[in-house]
């Protein structure tokens, strides 16, 4: 986490027209400063915590943007929610809530006044999937190991029956650059012919040459992928194949199900749009599982640092108490001592 949680304040909401993304005033003007070399500087820590809903909600009507009075509501009500005074101390689900407001780095604050975090198809929803994508995900819920890359797995036969993001692999992508309930925090660094992006959440980082090499085979495949980069203009551009899928590893956070395969491509577009605001864009292909591409953005504020690291192997005891606790049962059940 970083030493500073960095919040927007309400009063740019206000002081922006309806359907302005809060940042949008700078886009069209501000440029970049530049590296050394002359590229688009784009260095820095940024958080991408947010409130903006990741699909658009069924009571706005279909509108892209919220009215500032929705947006302000939304924060009283996300602010409202973020305490743990409802935990009730010595229950089981005080043990099972087991994250305080220490760790938590929930969003508090609306990035855009967008009612969604997709933009593109138009109506904010992510596309529908096709027909094979549903039978697979009939059959999925009947395997007993788990596939997914999210926070859960199922079966507790081995350390393999849980996610990879249990085991502090990774979240895979494009998760890793997804909002979630902590650890939101992405770290920039340039050098020449290279962007490096430290993600907070378990530790990726992502090295990311700029020098029009091809694509490693289609045969070696990686947990975050093969990336390459170029800059269109003040943009960063980054194209991500060849993520690592297997029986054990296949993308499954939220909007994905754990259906993607080696067909998923990642587009990325980073743009500086102002001192303290870097616009993410992601744009997502995968004609095995969703019957087109789909995009969603993403502002990421500029917080301070340092970027902590996350030691999740190090105190990763859910993992062995989870396994532990599951033989236990299983003596119990034998009655063995």
């Amino acid at each position: 986490m970083t030493r500073q949680f960095r919040m927007v304040a309400l009063a740019a909401l206000v002081a922006l027209g309806i359907g302005t993304p809060i940042h949008a005033q700078t886009e069209g003007n501000y440029k970049a400063p530049r590296t050394p070399w002359g590229e688009p500087d784009l260095q820095g820590t940024y958080s991408n915590r947010t409130i903006t809903p990741f699909e658009r909600p069924a009571n706005v009507n279909g509108r892209e943007f919220f009215t500032r009075e929705e947006a302000a509501a939304l924060e009283k009500r996300a602010q409202e929610q973020s305490g743990d005074e409802g935990r009730s101390k010595g229950t089981r689900g005080d043990v099972e809530r087991a994250y305080n407001d220490f760790w938590w780095d929930r969003g508090t604050k609306v990035t855009s006044l967008r009612t969604s975090l997709v933009i593109d198809p138009p109506d904010g929803r992510v596309p529908a999937q096709t027909e094979a994508a549903k039978q697979r995900a009939a059959e999925e819920a009947k395997r007993p190991a788990f596939r997914g890359a999210g926070a859960s797995g199922r079966g507790t036969d081995s350390w393999l029956d849980r996610s990879t993001f249990e085991r502090c692999i990774t979240r895979g992508m494009p998760a890793a650059m997804s909002p979630t309930a902590y650890n939101n925090n992405y770290r920039i660094l340039q050098s020449p012919g290279y962007v490096t992006i430290l993600v907070e959440m378990n530790h990726d980082a992502r090295v990311i040459p700029l020098d029009s090499r091809p694509h490693l085979s289609s045969r070696v495949q990686q947990w975050i992928g093969d990336s390459r980069g170029r800059f269109e203009g003040n943009t960063l551009v980054v194209e991500t194949r060849n993520l690592k899928f297997n029986e054990k590893s296949r993308f499954g956070v939220g909007y994905l199900n754990g259906l993607s395969d080696e067909n998923l491509r990642v587009v990325e577009r980073f743009t500086r749009t102002d001192a303290n605001t870097l616009t993410y864009q992601a744009t997502i292909e995968d004609p095995t599982v969703f019957v087109k591409p789909w995009t969603v953005e993403i502002s990421m504020d500029r917080t301070e640092g340092p970027l902590y690291e996350v030691a999740c192997h190090e105190g990763n005891y859910g993992m062995s108490n989870i396994l532990s606790g599951q033989r236990a049962e299983e003596r119990a059940e034998r009655k063995v001592p």
